[in-house]
Parts: C-alpha cells; structure tokens; sequence
C-alpha cells in the first residue's frame, strides 16, 4: 500500500537531514510547494530541521516564518537552529516570543548559552526553569554541569547535584559523568571520586574525566593508577583515554607542580614509556592526538631528541606538534632552537598562530633574550593577560623598569585587565627605579579590580613603598591585610632598614617572631643592617646568636650583613673571623670585609685582603676598588691609591665613576697634595659631583688653600645653594689665614641667600636606650660656649624622624 504523499516526503526529508544533504533537500522542499503542502507543519519543521543541519539558517528561518500555525515543536526546532548557527541573540529573541515552552524549549536555550560562552546566562536560565515549576532532564543537568564546570562555581554545582539527587537522575551515567568533569574541574577531587566509587557502570568517559581531574590536581600517580585499573577492568581504550594519561605524566615534571617529588618525575617517564608502547600496541600513536601528547611529554621531561623522534615518526603533523615542540625548546630556555624550528615550521608550510609566538615568547624571556621576545610579543594579533605578564617580567628581570611601565600604559589603552602577576610586575619595577608617583595609580588599579588585598599584590604594594621611603603608606597597606606570609614582614623589615627607622624595624621583627613567622635570611640580613646603622654590638650579637641557632650563620648574604655589622661597631677581629669561617664567599662578602678594616683604620690589612682577593677566583668590581681606595686614604697610602686607581680600566675594565676620584682625591687631600688633586679633578669626566667639591674643598681648609678654596666653594654653590658646608668651611678657611673682609663677605652671602647653618648632634647607647645630644638654639655656632640638651630616641619628637 503507498503511503500518502506527505508521509513519502517526510522520509525523505530524514535520509536527507541524516545525510546532511543540502541540494537534494531543496528538491523536496520543491515539491512540497508544488503539492500544496507548505502550510502543513509536521514537514516544515522536518525542512527546518533540515536546513539547520545544512547550517542554512536563512532558509530555516524563512520556512519557520511560513507556517500558519507553528506548534511548540516549531519553535524548538527553529531556536535549536539558531542556536547551532550560534546566532543566539536571535535565539534569545524567539525564546521570549514563544506562547508555550516546555523542557526541551529550555534545554535548547540552556545547552547553546552553555556552549557559546554564556555560561552564567546558562545558570539563570536554568534557575528561571526551576521558578517555573519544571521538572529538569539529564539534557539539562549536563549542560548546567558543564555551565558550572567552566566558570568553576563549585557551589553552583552541588545545588545542581542535589536537585539531579531530589529528582532521581544522580545515577544517570550522562549526569554521573558531568557530575565528575564539574568537581575535577572545580578541584573538589574527593567529591569526585565519591561520585566515581559509587557508579554501577563507568565507562571510559569516566575514566578519562576521573584521570584529568587527577592530573589537574597533581596527582600524576593516582591517574596512571586509575588508568591501569580501566585497562585490568576491560574498558575501552580510546586515544581519549591514552592523551590524559599521557598528559598524566608530563605533568610530573611540570616545575609548577610542587605537590610532586624527583621520585614522582621518574615515575612519570616509565609510566609515559610503558604507555607508548601500549599506543603502539592498539595502532593509536600515528594519530596526531596521541602523538602530539608524546611530544609534549618528552619536550616536559626535558628530552628534546626523543621528542623530535616521535615528531618526526609522525605521518602528519600540524600546527599543535609545532607548537609543542617549540615550547619544549622554550621550557629549557633554549631561545635559538625555538627560533630555529620556527622557521622550520613556516618553510614547512605551517602559519605560526598565537599560542607559537606566546611560546616563543616565554622561550625568549626565559632566556634572557628580551630583545627576541619583543620582537615575538609584537607578531600577537591580540595578546591576552599572560602574554603581557610574560613581556613585562621580562623587562623587570633584565632591570628594564621604565620600558615595563610604558609597555603596562599600552596594555591599559589596549582594555586588557591586569590581574594579580601583572601588578606585581608593575609595582616591582616601580620599587626599582623609586617611582612612588606612578605606584600610587597602580595602588589605585588594584582598588579598581578588587585586588588589593591579594597577598601577592600587598606584598608588591608593601615593597614598592618601604622602597620608595613611604613607610607610612607601607604600614597602612600591611596592617589592612587579612593574612599576612613572610615575604609581607621582611618588606617591612627591609623598608624600616633601609630608610633608618632601625627602632621599628627591630619592633616588626620582634613583632614577626611573636606571630609565628619563621625569619629568613632576608629578615636576618635586614635586622643587622639596623644593627650595623645603630653601631649596636650587644643587640647584633643577640641576633647573631638566634641566626647561628636557625642555621643561617653560613648563608653568604647574612654572613655579608654581620660582617658589616661587626666592623661597624669597631669588631673588625670578630668580623674577620666570621669571614675567615664562611664556607662560600661572593664577592660582597670580601668587599664587606676590606671596606670594614678601611673603616677602622686598618689600611695595610684591607690592601693585603685585596692583593690576596685578587689572586683567588673572585674578580674586584666597582664597589671593591671604592674599598680599596679609601683605605689607602685612610692610611695615608697615596701611592697605593693612585697604583689602584690606574689598574682600575688598565687591568680590570672598571671605568672610574665619581666614587673611586671621590677617595683619590681624599687620599692626595690628607697628604697636602692638592696640585695632584687639582689634576685629577681636571681629567675626571664627572665634574658635577658635588661629594668632590667637598672633599677637595676640606682638605683646602685643613692645609689652609685659600684659592683652590675658593674654586671649590664656587662649584658647591652653583650646585647646591642652600647647603650650608661650602660657606662654613670657606669663611673658616679666611679667617685661619687672617683674611677677615673675605670671611665677612662669605658670611653675608650666606645670610643673603638664607641659607641656615645645620645644627650638629651626637648620640650615645646605655641601658636604658639610645639618646641623642643636639646643640642648643643657646649655643655659639663657632663651638666656643654650646650647651647641650638631652634627648631619648623614640619619642614623638620632629629631630628624631630620621631614627
């Protein structure tokens, strides 16, 4: 018996939508016209269905808008076009027209929000499902799952799994597997696996989610395990299944894995071997999934050669395997070879996209080629938040600062949001050029995107203020912050230190042990600098003492720090003895000792700890010869400082800065060879300096050199007016050699130009505290009759703000 004409039509219409077959489909949709048959609906939605699987939303849409009467199955079908054509504000549109809407209507709507990106959308409409009474179906759960899987709202998920609990769908296999990619996704592995040992059935899609959780999770070892328990329990095997456990084990040597150990890593590469062999067994490892997760666990492992092996094994390889392998080259830092294989891959024919140059551009930063990863982070179109965390780390790691500030203004114009790396960046490039001004916006960033009290961003905000001598701003930062590490008390240590509130920053540290906080060398190292700048040997042996007794006493940049300590409270025996007990010295560690005994007059022995210096490994720099050199002028050695100054560019490539003519010019001062002086200060190119005016300018007054004097003073006050050294020492200078009228002159053009001669103190420590003894606004500026007055450091007082 035929079948009527419609019923002949509609299956055709359905081999045509099976075999997504656009033309032939056309030629029915021809004929029902030609029947009379376009108004009936049952095969206008079956047209609809077939143009959307054809991805011809035009068409679909003109039929649906034909239908005299759409039914409810009309609408879904017309939406669920929309949707897969991802046009899904017309979606949205059509949703809201519809008269009446039942489950599938909603799963329609939630499943394309969930799918193009909306998910938060996907979890309202689902929640307006619920309001209107409807009961929902494993369509709907998985496609909310997957909503809350990707925005990584946990608690969201648990609400959904207990309402697929209420409604009896929680065994579902499909609810069970989303169930298990929600809590993976969202950390909550033991949930997850209370979701897997309770399944009657679990498949391989199981397996998998259960093993990619565990990967994410770091536990490399529990998802080679789970793995080897699937294959014992005779599931499928699929290339799935063999790419997450082969991502199990690259994963064992990622460096960002701290959870896993040197054994876990070994593990990781028997485990990945005997995986290959088992892709080689099932005929999955050609395939460039698997294939590519070979390559990307030996690129991870370091074994760049078998990883190339396996690339090349490859019959087709694509822009992934390229990809890959220049970012193995990146992981080690090798910058030419990524470079290298990325002119291979464009010869090869392949075009680099994003993720070659992101890459490339971590290859470069990481070895230390920022020039190269510039040059990378310009060819992305569109770089994201990582990219520009990758350029910016690498302009501050090459101490690059103002260039990482300007580059963080561009990303600004550009709209892309800084996240918590980024203002970490920002903010210790600021610290690194003392650029308070442009922290404070930066400060003022972070407000705006509720990062401020992020501990990785309030320690940068502390640092970036204790650097930049804000201590007060730094203060009001850290004590706003809900918890506080180590790293938040040494930048407050460090800050107080370093700007000579040593007072305080004994107190944070005193403060910091009572918290629980374990000091580290940073904080060991900050405190006796306070310790050395207060000349307090009692207290910087207390502090020796809990150093010894916490095993920094061999850590080379707090041994640095008591050295210093040591000499400059007078102890440069114990100093060096401390010195002489280091088992690993760097060069500040010498430099420390040979400036302590040019400190306390010990020349002879700082020049033999140099000549001695010289003839180890270490190699003197800058810094060194400034030791050297103001020993030599501290022991009248003049012949010596000007040998040293002349080995400087001769022997050891340091050119001579302000510093090293400053202490030469010291030395031939002392010993009344201002000629020789005059000289120097001819041929040296930093004239500006004001430190050698002053020095040159002293030793005129100490051998009574009126007009070499007068030179110098002339200098002091072109270059800094108002300080008040220059005119005191010159009208002294007159008026030792009887020249009255000249002293009176430099006197006046002091009073002239204001200038206010600073007033001198001196301080002393006993038991009950530092005090300090200023002289009286009674006292003779020329020293005859001063009174002096007492003062206890500590106190609220305005002379006490640099203590």
């Amino acid at each position: 018996m035929a079948l009527p004409r419609a019923a002949y039509l509609a299956n055709l219409l359905q081999s045509f939508i099976t075999k997504r077959s656009l033309r032939p489909g056309k030629a029915v949709h021809a004929q029902i016209f030609s029947a009379g048959l376009s108004a009936d609906t049952f095969l206008s939605n079956r047209l609809i269905e077939l143009y959307s699987h054809c991805e011809a939303l035009s068409y679909a849409t003109k039929v649906f808008h034909s239908i005299p009467h759409p039914n409810v199955f009309s609408w879904n079908a017309i939406i669920s076009a929309c949707s897969k054509a991802d046009d899904l504000e017309f979606a949205h549109q059509l949703f809201d027209q519809m008269p009446d809407k039942n489950v599938v209507s909603w799963n329609t709507m939630i499943s394309a929000l969930a799918r193009g990106g909306l998910e938060r959308k996907a979890l309202d409409f689902y929640y307006m499902m619920i309001e209107e009474g409807l009961l929902p179906t494993n369509f709907t759960f998985a496609s909310v799952l997957s909503a809350c899987r990707n925005l990584m709202a946990l608690e969201d998920g648990r609400q959904c799994h207990g309402l697929a609990v209420k409604v009896g769908l929680d065994e579902n296999l499909f609810v069970e597997n989303a169930l298990l990619g929600m809590y993976t996704k969202c950390g909550s592995v033991s949930d997850a696996f209370e979701i897997f040992d309770g399944m009657a059935r679990p498949n391989e899609v199981s397996f998998t989610a259960m093993m990619g959780g565990l990967v994410q999770s770091g536990s490399a070892e529990e998802a080679a395990r789970l793995f080897g328990k699937m294959h014992r329990n005779g599931i499928p095997i699929d290339p799935v299944a063999i790419s997450s456990i082969l991502g199990a084990c690259a994963r064992a040597e990622d460096e960002e894995s701290a959870l896993l150990n040197q054994n876990s890593r070994l593990y990781g590469i028997l485990v990945g071997r005997s995986i290959q062999a088992l892709s080689i067994k099932y005929g999955f490892e050609s395939g460039s999934h698997v294939g590519n997760s070979l390559i990307d666990l030996y690129a991870k492992h370091g074994d760049m050669n078998e990883a190339e092996g396996v690339f090349n094994s490859l019959p087709g390889v694509n822009v992934v395997s390229w990809n890959i392998l220049i970012a193995g080259y990146g992981q080690r830092g090798d910058s030419k070879k990524a470079i290298n294989m990325l002119k291979l891959m464009q010869q090869s024919g392949f075009e680099p996209d994003e993720v070659t140059y992101i890459s490339l551009l971590a290859a470069c930063v990481k070895s230390g080629d920022i020039a190269a990863a510039r040059e990378m982070f310009d060819k992305i179109a569109s770089p994201n938040v990582t990219s520009w965390n990758a350029i910016l780390s690498g302009y501050c790691q090459e101490e690059s600062y103002q260039k990482a500030i300007e580059l963080f203004r561009k990303m600004q114009f550009q709209n892309v949001q800084p996240d918590r790396t980024t203002l970490a960046v920002i903010l210790s490039s600021c610290s690194g050029i003392v650029f308070p001004e442009f922290g404070k916006q930066v400060h003022a960033a972070s407000i705006r995107a509720m990062l401020h009290n992020d501990m990785f961003v309030a320690s940068g905000l502390v640092d970036m203020y204790s650097k930049c001598g804000h201590i007060k701003e730094a203060r009001q930062v850290f004590d706003r912050m809900p918890e506080r590490d180590v790293v938040n008390w040494n930048s407050m240590i460090s800050g107080f230190a370093l700007h000579s509130f040593n007072r305080e920053a004994f107190t944070f540290f005193k403060q910091m042990r009572e918290n629980g906080m374990s000091p580290t060398e940073f904080s060991y190292a900050s405190v006796i600098t306070s310790c050395a700048r207060l000349s307090s040997l009692p207290q910087g042996r207390q502090i020796h003492a809990q150093i010894v007794k916490d095993g920094y006493d061999h850590n080379i940049y707090v041994g640095s720090a008591l050295i210093d300590m040591y000499a400059k409270c007078g102890d440069v025996n114990v100093a060096r003895q401390f010195f002489d007990s280091m088992p690993m010295k760097n060069i500040v560690s010498w430099n420390e000792m040979i400036h302590g005994y040019a400190q306390n007059g010990c020349g002879e022995k700082a020049v033999e700890l140099f000549e001695y210096m010289l003839s180890t490994e270490e190699k003197p720099n800058s810094v060194t010869f400034i030791a050297v050199l103001t020993a030599c002028s501290h022991s009248g050695m003049v012949d010596g400082c000007m040998k040293y100054l002349d080995s400087m560019g001769k022997e050891h490539g340091i050119k001579p800065m302000a510093d090293h003519y400053t202490c030469v010019i010291d030395c031939l001062g002392r010993a009344g060879r201002l000629k020789e002086a005059e000289m120097i200060i001819d041929q040296m190119p930093c004239k500006d300096d004001p430190i050698v005016w002053e020095v040159l300018l002293s030793a005129c007054a100490v051998h009574g050199n009126a007009n070499l004097g007068k030179q110098a003073a002339d200098q002091l006050f072109r270059l800094d007016p108002q300080n008040s050294s220059p005119y005191v020492l010159l009208a002294n200078i007159y008026a030792a050699l009887g020249q009255w009228n000249d002293a009176s002159a430099v006197r006046a053009l002091m009073s002239e130009r204001r200038v206010v001669k600073d007033r001198g103190y001196s301080w002393m420590d006993n038991k009950s505290g530092v005090h300090a003894f200023m002289v009286d606004d009674l006292g003779i500026v020329d020293g005859k009759d001063s009174a002096f007055g007492a003062m206890k450091i500590g106190k609220k007082d305005e002379h006490c703000t640099a203590w």
